[in-house]
């Protein structure tokens, strides 16, 4: 009943408020084996010091700057 209640006779008259984050302001990099936060600023910025702002823009899944794994996906913001 609730589903009637909120403007709809069944699930899929409903639509999700969904907002997809403008991919033009970072690209993605699947972590490699060997890699190292320091290794990708270097190759995406030509400064390894940037792994910083990396690191950042991924404290949902890092919580150390020093272990990615490989596999992992990582958002890489455009500085």
């Amino acid at each position: 009943d609730k589903i009637k209640e909120i403007g709809g006779e069944n699930p899929a008259d409903i639509m999700a408020d969904i907002k997809v984050a403008d991919e033009t302001v970072y690209h993605r990099h699947t972590v490699k084996s060997g890699e190292t936060l320091g290794k990708i600023a270097k190759h995406y910025y030509k400064d390894a010091m940037k792994y910083k702002e990396i690191f950042e823009a991924n404290s949902d899944i890092l919580k150390n700057p020093d272990v990615i794994h490989p596999d992992q996906e990582l958002i890489i913001p455009n500085l």
